[in-house]
């Protein structure tokens, strides 16, 4: 038997595609939603759709969905129509009722809810049903292009699942090993699309509500792990983050290394390297090398047996051995109080584990200018997280690998500790070697760019710097920090750090020239420059005086 049989509403199909609206793109025929096959319609007949409530407030007799045979689950692919909630209806109105009747007479009534088994098309903002899933999965934004004015998304990595024209919700049988004789479809007066319904075979959970679990990527082969990385995972019943390269050098090697607290190397190479997955147990992950299959796998299988090599050039292997919340405290150890540093934490396997609200990955750990800043920054292979002495999130049970520093006058920390099942506190302790702010000597760093003044407080304290320079500047049509300028320094509450936001005057490339024939200085850099009548009026001599001055 197949695991997920659709079944064919054709004969009972009573409306057509412009019930959802002019210009809605709905999928018909044979389907794939989140992986699990589906039967909208036939390519034979105009009627594609179960419609229900066609005549509101009106009785109307039940759509009677033929089964006979046996269901661990049955999917149903719905919408509901003229949907209410934008304007003060309740989440929770009943819209319809489905009946499960098994062939011995027992039957088992659903009542279908707006924002719990069925959500509105199309889809106010916000208005996601809780029971319920979209007809695609999130999905990943393009890694490596995409539209300028998709910057800001990409920087998301993820994009949220948005309703072709579906919601799935999955029906779980009390009685698996009883035979169903059908599927009743009542109408309680509300108009609601039925496009699909899918008998699930398979003990699982079809619409998946398993967490993310890491997974190790190693290429056998010498020729396919020294390209330079370009791995990328898919998972038909599930999702999957993007893949990241691990560290080159395995755990011991980087505690004896020389840079405490400043990093490492990137590692460029395709393996070793992860990527967090979350499937239910019949997807099929595949990865794949410069778009280039390297192998697949059963989700099922790698999670029951840890480990698997599907091909010769291909090793995955979950190591995720299961995670706290805990809470960190770093400790200045002649003080006994938490002192601002950096952190980064590190399974035994060298995947990233960050502090809540921090990225494991800075840029994604793309080379990128003014994005994803504050708060963290990223040295070779690690990505800090800035902290005031505190933090929280997640870390992985067993050995954990803690690299700690603050600026130049505390010893930093490179040391492994380990979590036992149920810990929620760990502490730390850094150092103080030298003590240059009790010679009255303060550190400072001239020239910050694109932080907030807040932002920069946290890292200068972090770093053991006393004095920073905000620059607010343009940049051709960027202007940054331009909002952080009060006219006066701005004091942290302890007084420990000063931070002021000033100016960068800068040369525009173009100069001060006449475009379109439009006499207009054009100095987006420049607050100080001469006036085009000191210049004497002569606008093509402009670009030689300022690269000569």
């Amino acid at each position: 038997m197949v695991d997920y049989q659709p079944l064919d509403l054709s004969a009972l199909c009573n409306a057509g595609p412009e019930v959802l609206g002019e210009g809605s793109q709905a999928p018909l025929g044979r389907q794939s939603f989140r992986g699990l096959p589906f039967l909208v319609g036939s390519s034979t007949v105009e009627k594609c759709f179960v419609l229900l409530g066609s005549t509101p407030n009106a009785a109307e007799p039940p759509v009677v969905v033929p089964v006979e045979g046996t269901a661990r689950t049955v999917i149903v692919a719905h919408a509901r129509l003229d949907s209410r909630v934008e304007q003060g209806d309740p989440a929770g109105r009943v819209v319809a009722t489905y009946v499960f009747r098994y062939q011995d007479g027992e039957a088992v009534a659903v009542p279908i809810r707006e924002r719990f088994e069925v959500g509105a098309y199309p889809l106010p903002w916000g208005q996601l049903p809780l029971l319920a899933v979209p007809d695609v999965t999130d999905r990943m934004q393009p890694r490596y292009e995409g539209n300028f004015g998709n910057t800001g998304y990409r920087q998301t990595e993820a994009e949220q699942a948005w309703p072709r024209a579906y919601y799935l919700w999955a029906w779980r049988n009390p009685r698996p090993e009883a035979p169903l004789a059908a599927v009743e479809l009542r109408s309680v007066g509300e108009r609601l699309l039925v496009a699909g319904i899918t008998l699930g075979h398979l003990d699982e959970d079809p619409l998946g509500r398993a967490t993310a679990r890491e997974v190790k990527i190693t290429l056998p082969k010498a020729e396919d792990a020294k390209k330079r990385f370009d791995l990328e995972v898919e998972v038909d019943r599930g999702v999957a983050t993007y893949a990241f390269a691990l560290p080159a050098e395995d755990t011991e090697a980087f505690l004896a290394a020389p840079f405490t607290g400043w990093g490492e190397e990137q590692n460029w190479q395709s393996s070793p390297a992860y990527a967090s997955v979350a499937a239910i147990p019949s997807a099929t992950v595949t990865v794949k090398q410069a778009g280039e299959e390297l192998g697949s796998v059963r989700w099922g299988d790698l999670e029951k047996e840890g480990v698997a090599e599907p091909t010769e050039r291909l090793r995955l292997e979950v190591v995720d051995t299961g995670r706290n919340w805990v809470h960190t405290t770093v400790l200045d150890e002649d003080t006994g109080r938490p002192v601002p540093c950096r952190i980064h934490f590190r399974s035994a396997q060298g995947v990233p584990y960050a502090p809540h609200g921090h990225p494991e990955h800075v840029n994604s750990n793309l080379d990128t200018w003014h994005v994803d800043i504050g708060g963290d920054v990223r040295l070779g292979q690690i990505s800090y997280a800035y902290i005031n002495g505190k933090c929280q999130g997640w870390l992985p049970r067993g050995d954990v690998v803690v690299d700690v520093a603050r600026g130049y006058e505390y010893e930093p920390i490179r040391t492994r500790v380990h979590i036992k099942p149920g810990q929620r506190e760990l502490t730390l302790s850094l150092k103080r070697w030298a003590n240059p702010n009790g010679d009255r000597y303060f550190a400072g760093d001239t020239h910050v760019h694109f932080v907030s003044t807040q932002g920069a407080h946290l890292e200068a304290a972090a770093e053991g710097v006393s004095i920073v320079n905000l620059l607010q500047s343009q940049w051709g049509h960027l202007y940054t920090s331009t909002e952080e300028f009060t006219g006066r320094p701005s004091v942290s509450p302890d007084g420990q750090t000063i931070v002021y936001a000033t100016q960068e005057n800068r040369q525009h490339m173009l100069g001060h020239l006449t475009l379109l024939g439009v006499k207009e200085p054009i100095m987006p850099w420049c607050s100080d420059g001469p006036s085009e009548a000191e210049m004497g009026g002569n606008m093509e001599t402009t670009l030689s005086h300022w690269a000569d001055a």
